[in-house]
């Protein structure tokens, strides 16, 4: 890697520790991947991407540059050895997306994560990989909401109805 690059890298890294830019996050979460071919990295930037979420190899004293004076400082001793980051706006899915692979690969192991100010480790990214996502969330949220409107709908309509058969059976023995 040249001067330039990076520049440009600690850059980024800095957008995506300060959640200013496209880079804005609300986790972080890390593991170390010693062992893992391309084509399992590949197979996990897929899913990661598939969820929103992006899988990051990037040098260790980068990362703990960018990362000074971040609300993600705490975590900046995990950056040691080969260490990739998975970082999303939704902190769940990255934990997911994270632990789901880790589970199906030994050689990938989980060091922790932030998740704001608050750091994890990794049994606090296994819970946090355990809660529903934001689209789940949303999806029962709005569920919710479109139950009682349903109800109410079907109670108005029901009179009316009942009056249309009424009239029905009336009309039906009268002629």
């Amino acid at each position: 890697m040249d001067r330039a690059q990076k520049a440009q890298e600690l850059e980024f890294l800095k957008d995506v520790f300060t959640g200013e830019g496209e880079g804005a996050n609300e986790g972080i979460m890390l593991a170390h991947y010693a062992g893992l071919t391309v084509a399992q990295m590949t197979t996990l930037r897929r899913s990661g991407r598939a969820e929103g979420v992006t899988i990051k190899v990037t040098k260790n004293s980068l990362a703990r540059r960018a990362i000074a004076g971040s609300q993600f400082e705490g975590i900046s001793e995990l950056f040691s050895g080969p260490v990739c980051m998975a970082f999303s706006n939704d902190p769940v899915a990255a934990a997911k997306v994270i632990q789901g692979f880790a589970k199906d690969n030994d050689k990938m192991v989980i060091l922790g994560g932030a998740l704001g100010v608050n750091v994890l480790d990794a049994k606090g990214v296994e819970a946090l990989s355990k809660m529903p996502s934001m689209d789940e969330l949303r999806g029962t949220i709005v569920g919710l909401l479109q139950a009682p409107a349903t109800k109410v709908a079907g109670v108005l309509q029901a009179p009316a109805g009942q009056l249309a058969r009424v009239v029905g059976a009336k009309a039906a023995k009268g002629e």
